[in-house]
């Protein structure tokens, strides 16, 4: 690969051309996601924005990583083996392949926002260097392709003897082929899903439960996914048998242990355990499979275990994972500030398991815990420019303690174990697929963001324009053009944070009585009804031009914890909207870790249009405890300023708290 192709890419992210060639086929879900293909994000908006930096910073960082750090030679050096290769010398992990895969399948993503016939083209000059190192029979490694008698040190000596420990064979071929459907989705291009093909088919011969065949399940899970996604879009039954096939021998083969979540079947797994990306990878694949097989007993543990994570293992912030050890779920209640470690891609497997929650069951409640991870423990993983990255995502740094794997404490532009940055790049630009869903002539509004979606509903074309400042703004406006006239249901969701109700299960609860109003109108005639599973109905024969409307108060509200949460106990959080906010130390003149927040603070609201592309400053009464000379304590009124979560330490490394030491009036044990 050359500089001059590597440039071309840079530049390649400017310009004109494809569109979407086809749509997904049934998933098995009763609803139906409305894909990304199908939903132009607003330029200029909060998702604009991010999208637009994705486009402009992350992709093509991503992209000049893959030839700086030797991704692309690694596909180059396998197409042409030696035996004089030491591939461990150059090669840091043998998952690095999935850098490459990543990357083009956000770039896949983003052409839909951003169509760009060169980007096309410098993504098609990638995958001839990726064909090129696919063996005869599809198997598609470079760890052990580049010198089968000496591959990488985590791989084996045969395929697949070290897959269920570090050799990552089928982690490679889950981001192939998630990339290579991504990219023939938005490009109508077989290119990349041949390739994927031919390696998800060498799998399907070498590995399952036959005699002469590999009885290994994924080290490190997210094939089960690929592999039911492949099925849907090709419709070859052999991809879904394989990804039933690796969840049902969790826990039948030679390893068996909790961190890869093999310790037993899986339809006895009740709690969420082990490494955190492996685990809500594997529940997402659940879930797919479930939904296309109908098999009841992987609902019922899946939905055990979301309810084990909502309502004792998932942050405020809605990320998991509290052990640096393992990378790993804590245990019930566990939930450290300071040592969290809440990976940026346990937020992102959190994202993709709620949403299928959602189409398995229809609830909003699945909805509200993918908008908080969303807005909270996915984007805190990367800067606003989409520059810089965090690995980890505590709450709470005290400028000392490194929590990033080289021991520093702020944003890097890559890492050495680059799965966050590149998972990002993919991650960003998807975003459009969560917005709607449908299931017969329902529409499902899920999330608030400017975007033009065309979808069909009940057989009817129908095509929505979305307004909104969201999530700075509590009003959204949805404009409806239906190509003919006709009946159809809008469901609109009305979210669990105005509603009352922080986490389903009451895990965090808001701490004050504050009362926070919404409503909705039709042409600007305010409706009534009930809510159903948290979405408000609107039955109606649409016509073009019909408007709804929707209000939320976004009153910034306090937050208290369940008592069990030992690490949060005597505090509060402050969140508004969808929004968790924190105070670091940019903002605030004096230790943040020596403030106590009022009981019943008074806030106030300003704007700070140049910190991370634009936010709204809360400030918040309380004291500010010193030590003075004397060893007394000083106790001086202050107010601290507050910013969203997702945007601290844009400004160098330094104190920050989500969780304020609190008046005692209503941290009464719960």
């Amino acid at each position: 690969m050359t500089k001059t192709i590597i440039a071309l890419a840079l530049a390649a992210l400017t310009a004109t051309a494809a569109e979407a060639k086809k749509q997904p086929e049934s998933t098995g879900y009763p609803i139906t996601q409305v894909p990304f293909t199908s939903v132009k994000i607003s330029q200029g908006t909060f998702w604009g924005q991010r999208i637009k930096a994705a486009r402009d910073v992350t992709i093509p960082l991503a992209f000049s990583k893959c030839e700086s750090e030797g991704r692309y030679g690694n596909f180059a050096k396998a197409a042409h083996p030696s035996a004089e290769y030491d591939v461990s010398s150059f090669m840091g992990y043998p998952f690095d392949d999935t850098d490459v895969y990543k990357t083009i399948e956000g770039a896949s993503y983003v052409l839909q926002t951003y169509p760009d016939k060169r980007l096309e083209a410098y993504i098609d000059s990638v995958l001839d260097i990726v064909a090129a190192a696919q063996e005869e029979d599809g198997y598609l490694y470079t760890a052990r392709t580049i010198n089968p008698a000496k591959p990488h040190k985590w791989s084996g000596k045969q395929r697949w003897v070290q897959e269920e420990e570090l050799s990552h064979e089928l982690y490679n071929l889950g981001h192939m082929v998630d990339a290579a459907c991504a990219h023939y989705q938005a490009t109508g291009s077989k290119k990349f899903l041949d390739i994927a093909r031919r390696y998800a088919d060498c799998v399907v011969r070498e590995v399952g439960p036959a005699e002469g065949q590999a009885r290994v399940v994924p080290g490190h899970q997210i094939a089960e996914m690929a592999l039911a996604r492949l099925y849907v879009l090709t419709g070859d039954r052999k991809y879904l048998d394989e990804a039933k096939f690796f969840l049902d021998w969790r826990g039948k083969t030679k390893v068996r242990r909790e961190y890869s979540q093999s310790h037993r079947p899986v339809t006895g797994q009740k709690e969420a355990v082990g490494h955190a990306v492996r685990a809500g990878y594997m529940y997402a694949g659940m879930a797919d499979v479930a939904a296309l097989t109908g098999d009841s007993a992987y609902i019922k543990a899946i939905d055990a275990i979301w309810r084990n994570i909502v309502e004792k293992k998932m942050y405020l912030t809605g990320g998991v994972g509290a052990r640096h050890s393992g990378e790993a779920f804590g245990s019930n209640y566990e939930l450290p500030n300071l040592t969290a470690y809440n990976e940026t891609c346990a937020a992102i497997s959190m994202v993709y398991l709620n949403h299928r929650m959602f189409l398995l069951h229809g609830d909003a409640k699945y909805i509200d815990c993918l908008e908080r991870t969303l807005y909270n423990g996915v984007i805190s993983g990367m800067s606003a420019d989409g520059g810089k990255f965090f690995y980890p995502n505590p709450l709470s740094a005290d400028g000392k303690y490194g929590f990033n794997h080289d021991g520093s404490m702020e944003r890097q532009a890559w890492f050495g174990c680059a799965c966050c940055p590149s998972n990002l790049c993919r991650f960003i630009p998807s975003m459009p697929g969560y917005v709607y869903a449908t299931r017969g002539d329902s529409l499902y509004v899920n999330l608030f963001a400017g975007n033009t979606a065309t979808m069909s509903v009940g057989g009817r074309e129908v095509t929505l324009q979305q307004q909104t400042q969201y999530p700075w703004s509590g009003d959204v406006e949805l404009k409806v053009t239906p190509k003919k006239e006709g009946s159809f249901t809008m469901m609109v969701r009305i979210p669990g944070w105005v509603r009352g109700e922080v986490t389903p299960g009451g895990l965090y609860e808001y701490a004050d009585s504050a009362v926070q109003e919404y409503w909705v109108a039709v042409n600007g005639k305010r409706i009534g009804g009930s809510l159903a599973k948290g979405y408000l109905p609107i039955t109606r024969e649409w016509k073009k031009g019909d408007v709804v409307s929707l209000h939320m108060d976004m009153t910034p509200r306090t937050v208290k914890a369940d008592s069990r949460v030992s690490a949060d106990r005597g505090r509060m959080a402050i969140s508004r909207g969808p929004l968790v906010y924190c105070a670091e130390w940019a903002d605030n003149q004096f230790d943040v870790m020596h403030f106590v927040i009022d009981a019943k603070p008074q806030f106030t609201l300003t704007d700070a249009p140049t910190l991370a592309g634009g936010v709204k400053k809360l400030a918040a009464t309380g004291t500010l405890l010193e030590a003075v000379a004397d060893g007394k304590l000083t106790a001086t009124p202050r107010a601290i300023t507050l910013i969203p979560y997702y945007a601290w330490c844009h400004r160098g490394p330094g104190r920050m708290q989500v969780w304020l030491a609190a008046g005692t009036e209503v941290m009464e044990e719960r």
